[in-house]
């Protein structure tokens, strides 16, 4: 059985933690970070409804083909260019 235990920790002991923790450990600890970070701001975009509102912009756009596949962007590019 796996428990949840919270803890109130003082922000600058966490800091002094931190600084005590090897490199492979503060390796891991930013892994973590990055990953619970990630899922949080995914979570935050699924809810903002600026953001899907620009999704779905952007799908209707799709929809009625008005878009640019990269190969004919990088074509374009290479025009521009010459």
């Amino acid at each position: 059985m796996t428990g949840t235990v919270k803890l109130q920790i003082p922000f600058e002991c966490l800091i002094e933690a931190i600084t005590s923790l090897n490199l492979e450990e503060k390796r891991h600890l930013q892994e973590v970070l990055e990953q619970q970070i990630f899922e949080q701001e995914e979570a935050i975009y699924e809810d903002d409804l600026d953001t899907i509102t620009e999704i779905q912009a952007v799908r209707d756009e799709y929809a009625r083909g008005e878009y640019q596949t990269f190969d004919e962007f990088l074509a374009h590019r290479s025009k521009s260019k010459s």
